[in-house]
């Protein structure tokens, strides 16, 4: 059986009243349609189709060739945006899934129910249908068309929320507009969808064609209704985001994290936490992060494209695409910049930064300091408001420090420099020149005042 899925993703998203395509809005840190391309992909094992019209291009180059693109232009409804994939699918699939891109919360289990549904052998069921379309239970419509059923229970048409007669807005069955097809009935149904009065076509009127062609049209039902939220406006958006947040929490906590305040913890999709870590209320993990186990985050710590090992402790601070070994310990008030890597066992205190260095095991930098482009050996003391001072005005310089070294309160470090191994500066140095291993450097500028014995 061969299944693509086709994302309808063309719509204008005027009630977003934004500047940026509908679909490219944010949810936990990915765009509404990278919910869609990830669920419709697990389902059919093969890039989907995505039709785009209104901001065409940053769509395009947001999803890049993570799906075949196609142009419909002019937008005239949904029918005519399926249209467009007819020259690419006919003749090439058996069954099409067509989903809209702003329903970020449907699983790939639901959508594989009902792809199921759809394609179960004959002896399963009393008529083969051509349609199948999911449906969900619920009292708040979010714009949603109502199904309508005869007698004997079976589908007869979809009425638009803004034709529904005040009987039919009670309903509660609402169709969510995904659907599964039967690829050689659907490219020649689409081509007898009457214009509506909008001048469009729309493909819930396709139940009211298979009807008419004496054919079956069934229904399944989604067990969650929470996944059938089609985003609209902002305030879906923040219905979305909040239904995703609990299901990625429980999660984690089910794999046995501890979430202090889960309705104050924020996890991205894509973020992984070992087991035994306990996350502190107002955390997040954004991107491409990696937790060890045993760790304590937060509260209030932004950790986002970060590496972290296990035993690591990170208190109300901002650590960015940064690597922390085993039983490092930051914070509070640290920030740790892009490129920044500290070793096994470094202690780094509040308000210290650190910007592609690296720290080695066991060094110490206690409070009120910051280390660009440095490398620090093993065992070094940071002492409290040193600097390295790595910018000239035209490029970065590199510092070095060697291990067991022993940096003052207040040193400033003029970058490029080397300081030696065991090497000291007294408090307030400026170091404009290389230090010798095992020296003690004092003043401004500092100077070499007598060699020091080897510390063990």
């Amino acid at each position: 059986m061969n299944i693509t899925a086709v994302i309808l993703a063309a719509g204008q998203g005027t009630r977003m009243r934004s500047t940026l395509p509908k679909v490219l809005h944010p949810l936990l840190g990915r765009s509404l349609i990278w919910y869609t391309l990830e669920a419709t992909r697990e389902v059919t094992g093969a890039k989907p189709v995505v039709i785009i019209g209104h901001g065409a291009e940053p769509i395009r180059q947001a999803i890049g060739d993570a799906a075949q693109l196609i142009l419909q232009e002019p937008q005239l409804g949904t029918g005519h945006a399926l249209m467009q994939a007819e020259g690419l699918l006919q003749g090439k699939s058996d069954t099409i899934l067509v989903i809209a891109a702003d329903m970020p919360l449907l699983t790939p289990v639901t959508l594989k129910r009902l792809v199921q549904a759809h394609t179960a052998p004959a002896g399963q069921r009393e008529k083969t249908p051509v349609i199948t379309l999911l449906a969900a239970l619920s009292d708040d419509a979010h714009g949603f068309g109502r199904l309508i059923r005869n007698a004997d229970g079976e589908v007869q048409a979809v009425v638009e929320e803004a034709q529904a007669t005040p009987e039919q807005l009670r309903l509660r069955e609402l169709n969510t507009s995904v659907y599964c097809f039967t690829a050689p009935w659907l490219w020649s149904a689409l081509h007898r969808i009457p214009l509506s009065p909008k001048g469009e076509y729309y493909l819930t009127d396709l139940v009211a064609v298979a009807v008419a062609d004496g054919l079956a049209v069934q229904a399944v039902v989604v067990e969650d209704s929470g996944e059938a939220i089609g985003i609209n406006t902002r305030v879906h958006l923040a219905e979305a985001e909040a239904i995703l947040r609990h299901r990625i929490n429980q999660t984690w906590m089910l794999a046995g994290v501890t979430l202090i305040d889960p309705n104050t913890t924020y996890i991205e999709p894509g973020v992984e936490v070992g087991q035994d870590t306990i996350i502190w209320p107002n955390t997040h993990l954004q991107g491409a992060t990696k937790i060890g186990e045993a760790c304590n985050l937060g509260p209030n710590s932004l950790i986002r494209d970060t590496r972290i090992g296990d035993r690591c402790k990170v208190l109300a601070s901002v650590v960015e695409k940064a690597v922390l070994e085993d039983e490092v310990d930051i914070g509070p008030y640290a920030h740790l910049r892009k490129g920044a890597h500290l070793a096994r066992g470094v202690h780094m205190g509040n308000f210290g930064e650190v910007k592609n260095s690296y720290l080695g095991p066991g060094t110490k930098m206690g409070h009120f300091s910051y280390l660009g482009d440095a490398t620090l050996g093993s065992g070094v003391n940071i002492g409290a408001g040193t600097i390295t001072c790595n910018f000239d005005g035209k490029q970065k310089n590199p510092t070095e420090i060697g291990a067991g070294a022993f940096i003052g309160s207040d040193t400033m470090l003029v970058a490029p420099v080397k300081l030696g191994e065991g090497a000291v500066t007294g408090a307030g140095a400026v170091v404009t020149k290389d230090i010798p291993a095992h020296t003690l450097a004092v003043g401004m500028p500092a100077r070499a005042i007598r060699k020091l014995e080897k510390r063990e």
